[in-house]
């Protein structure tokens, strides 16, 4: 026998798709039994919790995001601390690898690189106001339960790229005029902070951002003189710029 479902529950829910009801509320869904039983064990903390084999497929299917139902969703609590107004008052480690974000609007890309961050052990990752809102159902499930552990801040990206430098740390940004990254020693953030910089998927880092970034670094195509595609995508920038710098930190074990 089904747990009956409200339909001012399921539509609550459903509100839930849109960003300024996630902001009103302060929560966001996931949907998926991998994703739930993540989000479980997560710090995250979970307002409900639904199972098909508890409320039944109808109610289920009125209440999913996705284009199909699936066996278990969540509604959970966004964490706080979110927004960093002020980073003079944001305890940012020391040292660490960390990633910024400026401008991704799309959100593949989003829950991608949050995987790639979670798979290369980023300390954290910072994202300007202008990025697509990390909750949105479609980041949710790329991350493919990244989002529970990976952690994430939006931020003003040019203060955060100074702040980096001026302690002593380094900010790095792509750029087709950058230095070859295969042939340059990385800060891994080992003693120091390291930051990179990807750009947004059309137009590439902001000059605003530009002007904060310390170092220029060129993901080189090949062959080196045949070009092909105008750039990476975003996340694909992202992985391999990343791998180069876990990898210089391994080479020189």
């Amino acid at each position: 026998m089904s747990i009956p479902v409200s339909n001012n529950e399921i539509k609550f829910v459903r509100s839930l798709e849109q960003k300024k009801f996630r902001d009103a509320n302060g929560m966001f869904v996931v949907e998926g039994e991998k994703l739930v039983e993540e989000a479980l064990r997560s710090s995250f903390e979970v307002f409900r919790c639904y199972r098909t084999s508890e409320i039944g497929q109808t109610a289920m299917s009125r209440m999913t995001l996705l284009s199909a139902p699936s066996p278990a969703l969540a509604v959970i609590k966004k964490p706080g601390n979110l927004d960093i107004q002020d980073l003079s008052f944001f305890s940012l480690p020391e040292k660490g690898l960390f990633l910024a974000l400026d401008g991704i609007r799309d959100p593949g890309n989003l829950g991608t690189i949050l995987r790639i961050a979670d798979w290369f052990g980023i300390d954290a990752v910072f994202a300007s106001r202008d990025t697509v809102d990390v909750f949105n159902p479609k980041v949710v499930q790329a991350t493919m339960g990244a989002i529970f552990r990976v952690k994430f801040h939006y931020c003003d990206i040019p203060k955060l790229c100074r702040f980096v430098t001026l302690s002593g740390g380094d900010a790095y940004g792509t750029f087709l005029d950058g230095e070859d990254i295969y042939s340059k020693t990385l800060n891994s953030g080992l003693s120091t902070k390291s930051l990179i910089v990807i750009g947004n998927e059309s137009s590439g880092i902001s000059r605003e951002v530009e002007a904060t970034v310390s170092e220029r670094l060129l993901i080189p195509p090949y062959p080196a003189d045949e070009r092909g595609s105008e750039s990476l995508n975003a996340a694909v920038a992202t992985a391999v710029a990343v791998a180069e710098f876990r990898r210089q930190i391994t080479s020189k074990a």
